[in-house]
């Protein structure tokens, strides 16, 4: 369950594009009342609502069953939950039939392909609880100047530490890493013959966290610059290298692991970097493993980590828009979300319900904190093509260039926006 939310977390994959590219162009305008007119008015029906999720397992569908149910008692507008097998997929031939789903998940990676087609109705300037979410994750579901969609959830990367492996090194507290210099030669304390001292998935998705804290990143904060190759990320990238061929990291794949969280639970590694969906694998795979959560060291430019992030999309073609915005706005309350994470494990996408949930969960504040410092991953329409074909590239960084790398992914990233 936990490999899979990860993988809707971090994005990147080519199934999106190859989704987008079936939609057929929501008009978001109709004469009979199916879409927004041009002032903005939004549609209403008698219709029923239908909110499509991709689920992480029974717990997360569940919940929003239990949500919506709630809502549409209290409203009087009926509306169903779809735990879709696919999500990309079944959105396409949604919007591709021109009968989309009215609500719905929607990644960060996938919002500019939608936007752009005019499949999605921008809702976010409307909603009563707009000032509310994480400047950041606005950002993420900003297109085109455009605030989309709300966001639903967010999830930090962190590092993940087994305290019997730390203890066992003659580590305490005092020795928690502050800088890539204390994290290096931690995780050479922690390497043994059975055991590596820091293993991770070999991805942007785990290895931007050190661009991030170098000053850098792939794009700009509302991706319409490519920053691939600048002097923050080769030293980033430098920097891996070095840890990977003092063999004090390894990535999961050469651990025989699927992901970072899974080489960290079967003991192949003391430390991973993670997000906080790692709870629920440490809880139902490796219930034994204890840990903590810190926060990643400072680089050369201070704090820094990736964020992941997807939103309550809404259709420009649903008849029903006005209910759609009432549920989202339920769905974003503080109330839901707090219970949201109480089942499935995400993070209030929400600055009011920050204190209860740490409150709630204060061995995992470590990944809250990071909303201040936190960045996005490339939105811009088709950059998860470009960080796909990146990633095939980090797996060979040991041995690879990393200006080479970072120059062929800056190419690439500077197609899209021409």
């Amino acid at each position: 369950m936990q490999r899979s939310t990860t993988r809707r977390f971090a994005g990147g994959a080519v199934a999106v594009a190859a989704a987008l590219a079936l939609t057929a162009c929501g008009s978001g305008f109709s004469d009979s009342g199916s879409g927004s007119d041009s002032t903005g008015k939004l549609t209403s029906s008698d219709k029923a609502l239908t909110v499509m999720i991709g689920s992480s397992g029974d717990a997360e569908t569940a919940a929003v069953k239990s949500a919506v149910a709630d809502w549409s008692k209290s409203d009087g507008t009926k509306a169903s939950v779809v735990a879709a097998a696919d999500l990309n997929q079944q959105l396409s031939q949604g919007f591709a039939a021109s009968k989309p789903a009215d609500v719905f998940y929607l990644s960060t990676d996938a919002l500019a392909g939608y936007a752009s087609n005019g499949s999605l109705l921008a809702y976010g300037d409307q909603l009563t609880n707009k000032d509310d979410f994480y400047p950041s994750l606005v950002k993420s579901f900003t297109y085109d100047g455009k605030f989309y969609c709300a966001p639903k959830d967010f999830s930090t990367l962190q590092l993940i530490i087994n305290t019997d492996m730390w203890s066992a090194a003659g580590l305490t507290d005092a020795d928690l890493p502050k800088t890539w210099d204390q994290l290096e030669s931690v995780s050479k304390k922690l390497t043994t013959a059975d055991h590596v001292g820091l293993g991770i998935s070999g991805e942007y998705a785990r290895v931007g966290s050190f661009m991030t804290q170098a000053g850098g990143n792939l794009m700009n904060d509302d991706s319409t610059k490519a920053t691939a190759n600048s002097d923050a990320n080769v030293k980033a990238l430098d920097y891996v290298k070095k840890l990977l061929n003092e063999g004090n990291l390894k990535y999961a794949k050469d651990l025989g692991a699927g992901w970072g969280g899974e080489a960290f639970g079967k003991g192949l590694a003391a430390m991973t970097i993670e997000g906080n969906w790692i709870t629920g694998a440490m809880s139902a795979d490796f219930p034994s493993i204890k840990y903590k959560v810190a926060e990643l060291p400072e680089g050369p430019a201070g704090a820094g980590t990736l964020q992941f992030t997807n939103c309550w999309g809404i259709a420009a073609d649903s008849p029903s828009q006005a209910a759609a915005l009432k549920l989202v706005e339920k769905l974003t309350s503080k109330s839901d979300q707090l219970a949201f994470s109480k089942a499935f494990g995400p993070m209030p996408s929400i600055k009011s319900a920050a204190s209860e949930w740490k409150s709630a969960n204060p061995e995992l504040v470590p990944f809250l904190t990071a909303a201040d410092y936190a960045k996005g991953v490339p939105t811009a329409k088709g950059s998860a093509d470009v960080v796909t074909d990146l990633n095939s590239k980090l797996e060979t960084l040991k041995t690879g260039d990393p200006k080479a790398i970072l120059d062929a992914t800056q190419k690439n990233l500077e197609a899209l926006l021409k």
